[in-house]
């Protein structure tokens, strides 16, 4: 596209329609006077489809008359028609100016902060702390001193093993990588001792470095010395060393859940009804009056923020909620179904905490009746290893 085009677009074009015997002429005088047209198009030999800048337009009249063609307006495009056509509403023009300049004030603000790759770490400490280094929202982006922001949360939080800082339009992005935390790792040389990391009962236990404190049967504790890193002889006395060895333990899991005969719980009714509100930074304005029509309900609430392109975020958000009505009705078990759904119950939890299932020893079900209710406790036995290392200290 050349300049003369481009420039078109700006101040103003015209779609044109001329009809007459003479059109090459029409053409050719249109040349010679440097009216530059383009997009032409014949219809039938005497019917010329063209555009032409706004200011020749006013030329042609007199080219259409010396040529003996009539001339007919398609279409008019273009800034200055635009402005034209609202030259009398001066107040809109005015308010159209104003909303133009509060856009490009408005972007220089920071209106919203994202986090990503936080799974794990409270989303509100890193804000927190953010905000203490001057990154919030309504903070002036050039103001921000995102090595600042990045070196404290370094400095604060373990962990965090990356953080990056990027600011598009209105919009903060705060980038973590989490830290892996691992576990102590006891250098071979130093001594320790292997512990117990949970209540057990030893089934197996094979010391391949260090002396065996526990036997097969013996009920641990958590903390319990298990291997001892020393040996004691007869000569030489106690030699302290790096306990190493292998524990098999039983591990008790255990799940108890009561169940009413008479249970009162929430049905939905299918009925709902949503109200909105408008947030203006931190101005709120209910679009709705008076409470829920609902005499029991729940409430959901979801909260957008308008943006006009994918990173210029407003300070405007708009919250919806919804809120769904319930209705209260009480269901009746028997004793037999409250122990069926008890025992289900307390199952479904103990597997979720259980990764093998062929390790599983042994399941006990313990049902305990009163007179409005049923408890029932389900115990998994099952066989897994345990230990840890902890190092000896010397006072």
């Amino acid at each position: 596209m050349n300049l003369t085009i481009l420039m078109s677009y700006v101040y103003g074009y015209v779609d044109i329609e001329v009809e007459g015997y003479y059109i090459e002429r029409f053409i050719n005088i249109c040349a010679s006077k440097g009216i530059y047209l383009w997009k032409t198009k014949r219809n039938k030999s005497t019917i010329l489809c063209a555009r032409i800048k706004r200011e020749d337009f006013k030329k042609l009249r007199a080219i259409c008359k010396k040529t003996q063609c009539k001339m007919k307006i398609r279409n008019k495009k273009g800034v200055s028609f635009v402005l034209g056509r609202y030259k009398k509403r001066k107040i809109f023009v005015i308010f159209l100016f104003i909303i133009l300049f509060v856009i490009i004030g408005l972007s220089n603000f920071i209106w919203n902060i994202e986090i990503t790759g936080s799974d794990g770490i409270n989303s509100s400490e890193i804000l927190e702390i953010a905000k203490e280094n001057g990154l919030d929202i309504g903070r002036w982006k050039n103001s921000i001193d995102t090595k600042k922001v990045i070196n404290d949360l370094r400095l604060k939080r373990d962990d965090i093993a990356w953080v990056g800082i990027d600011i598009e339009g209105t919009n903060a992005v705060i980038k973590i990588e989490k830290a892996d935390k691992k576990p102590d790792i006891i250098d071979e040389n130093e001594y320790c001792s292997i512990v117990a990391d949970r209540d057990a009962t030893i089934l197996k236990i094979s010391a391949v470095n260090g002396t065996s404190l526990v036997k097969k049967g013996d009920k641990v504790k958590k903390g319990d010395i298990l291997i001892a890193g020393w040996m004691d002889g007869k000569y030489t006395g106690r030699r302290y060393l790096h306990a190493q060895g292998e524990i098999q333990a039983k591990i008790s899991y255990k799940n108890k859940q009561r169940i009413d005969f008479i249970e009162n719980k929430k049905e939905e009714t299918g009925m709902a009804e949503s109200k909105y509100c408008v947030n203006i930074n931190n101005f709120k304005i209910n679009l709705y009056k008076g409470v829920s029509k609902f005499q029991n309900y729940d409430t959901i609430e979801e909260t957008k923020k308008l943006k006009l392109f994918s990173q210029f975020y407003l300070p405007i958000s708009i919250t919806k909620r919804v809120n769904k009505e319930y209705r209260n009705v009480q269901i009746i078990h028997d004793i037999n179904e409250a122990k069926e759904i008890g025992k289900k119950l307390a199952t479904d939890e103990l597997e979720k905490q259980i990764e093998n299932k062929d390790n599983i020893l042994d399941k006990r079900v313990t049902i305990y009746e009163e007179t409005s209710y049923v408890e029932v406790e389900v115990i998994y036995d099952v066989k897994e290893s345990i230990g840890t290392k902890e190092k000896i200290v010397f006072w």
